[in-house]
């Protein structure tokens, strides 16, 4: 069976499960969640007193307890560790399914956070279906994206001084699924250090104080926008300013989001976090600004 879901990913949901102390079960017991995607009566049993698997699950989950909360994760029956996409996909939504799970703001919380990490091996969990008003989830291959503007900031900008930079771009890209907030939050540092780099390089005192859009606007200062020659150049560098400031406005804007967002500052219980997209937005303008604003300045400094 294809299996491009990886270990790591399956091990991370996992940890994931125990951390946040997950009842991947909901309202059921073991042996009535499980016989919704296994023939548990088909299943050998690990315990000789028992024919099948319904008998040793229900020993050690129900009458005795003496099994571990993650028995099934390690259960070879099983094998989620290394098995089918399918059947491991299944689990999960079976766990956020509205008859496992009655709390739809739990099923959301609890399939963004597999999302997060699925997104890894280009996997999503998303609504097929509705029962009674509640969503029902089901697992689908979306392919792995990577955003062009990381892509191209990555050839432009991780051969400048920086070890920092190329340590902003491999974090960026990795956050931009897994943790959103951490890829905003890089992306707006991404221009800042860009900026900062070429203000230093040109002599221009900046301060600590200076904010993104500040800083955007004294590197576009310094750099000729425009070649000398064309036709209304003053007019046609005020349009490139504007378009540069517009970019900076959007990864300043999603920063100042993510922060509302952010833990400590009282947001409601129905807030659900910054998602995947509201980083790709961030990141897709934060990598087109700084690639350009590199690559002008590259040209600037060789004539």
């Amino acid at each position: 069976m294809a299996t491009k879901i990886s270990e790591l990913t399956r091990r991370d949901i996992f940890d994931l499960v125990f951390l946040e102390k997950i009842n991947l079960y909901g309202r059921l017991e073991e042996v009535e969640f499980l016989s919704r995607i296994w023939d548990l009566e088909a299943m050998p049993s690990t315990d000789s007193r028992f024919k099948d698997a319904i008998g040793d699950i229900w020993q050690h989950t129900v009458n005795n307890d003496d099994w571990d909360a993650g028995w099934v994760f390690s259960d070879p029956r099983f094998n989620l560790m290394r098995g089918d996409d399918e059947t491991f996909l299944r689990v999960l939504c079976e766990s956020i399914h509205p008859v496992v799970r009655s709390d739809v703001t739990e099923c959301e919380r609890l399939c963004q956070l597999f999302n997060n990490c699925l997104s890894n091996d280009g996997f999503q969990l998303v609504e097929k279906a509705r029962l009674s008003g509640k969503p029902i989830f089901v697992g689908r291959y979306v392919g792995i994206h990577v955003s062009p503007g990381i892509r191209a900031a990555r050839e432009t900008l991780s051969g400048t001084d920086v070890a920092y930079v190329s340590q902003q771009i491999t974090r960026m890209e990795a956050a931009v699924n897994q943790d959103p907030e951490l890829a905003i939050g890089t992306a707006k540092e991404l221009v800042e250090t860009c900026c900062k780099s070429i203000l230093t390089d040109a002599g221009v005192v900046f301060t600590k104080g200076d904010d993104l859009p500040k800083l955007v606007k004294s590197t576009v200062n310094i750099l000729q926008l425009t070649p000398e020659d064309i036709p209304e150049e003053a007019k046609a560098a005020n349009t490139i300013r504007r378009l540069l400031s517009n970019l900076a406005s959007i990864t300043h804007g999603v920063a100042e989001l993510r922060n509302q967002y952010g833990t400590g500052h009282g947001k409601s219980g129905s807030d659900r976090g910054l998602q995947p997209r509201h980083a790709k937005l961030a990141v897709g303008a934060a990598s087109t600004l700084a690639v350009f604003l590199a690559e002008t300045h590259k040209v600037r400094g060789s004539k």
